[in-house]
């Protein structure tokens, strides 16, 4: 998938991936500010697994955090690797934020422990993790190969600590799904080769 229509500079690219982040990342804060308004009546957006009218609140969950503290954690990190996958196309920024939300809040449904509630960003982290570490590969770009190094340093030990079973308070599942999910998106999503393409 790539984004069609007028050819856009980096420098705007970069201005709306910035935007669009800066957005995301406020409407997170606005909802946990509502949810302690609210008496955390937003924690109920949470998903509570193999509960079929838990099933509504598959996407609504990446919203949604128990705390600032929560919120405060995955702010960073999303803000960060959501610019940078978003660099490459919204449209297929937007293809794979919502192949991950989905594919992580049905793998939270399925196998997380019983009588538990699971909510926050750090599934689709996880999955933009791997989107970015494994996309540059996919697709032979040498940018994207650097990208992914570098996003592999900088974070690749919280992941790995992310994805550990038995941590307390930590859906290490819902990591490991949003990983996986992440990855595949890189090979569904791929943009195409365009070298040797006649231009005529």
């Amino acid at each position: 998938m790539s984004d069609t229509g007028p050819q856009w500079s980096g420098r705007e690219r970069a201005r709306t991936a910035a935007v669009v982040m800066a957005l995301w990342v406020a409407l997170l804060w606005l909802l946990e500010v509502v949810d302690v308004v609210s008496g955390h009546a937003l924690d109920g957006f949470g998903v509570q697994p193999r509960t079929a009218g838990e099933l509504v609140d598959v996407v609504p969950s990446a919203f949604v955090h128990f705390g600032f503290a929560h919120v405060a954690a995955n702010s960073v990190p999303l803000l960060v690797l959501g610019f940078l996958a978003a660099l490459g196309g919204l449209r297929r920024f937007a293809a794979v934020c919502a192949l991950i939300i989905v594919c992580d809040g049905l793998g939270v449904w399925l196998i997380a422990p019983a009588h538990t509630n699971t909510a926050g960003a750090s599934g689709l982290i996880f999955g933009l993790f791997g989107f970015l570490l494994c996309s540059g590969f996919v697709e032979r770009r040498p940018m994207g190969v650097v990208v992914g190094v570098l996003v592999g340093a900088v974070w690749g030990g919280s992941i790995l600590a992310g994805i550990a079973p038995g941590q307390a308070g930590v859906s290490w599942q819902g990591h490991l799904i949003g990983l996986l999910a992440g990855v595949a998106a890189a090979f569904l999503f791929r943009r195409p080769d365009r070298r040797g393409v006649p231009a005529g």
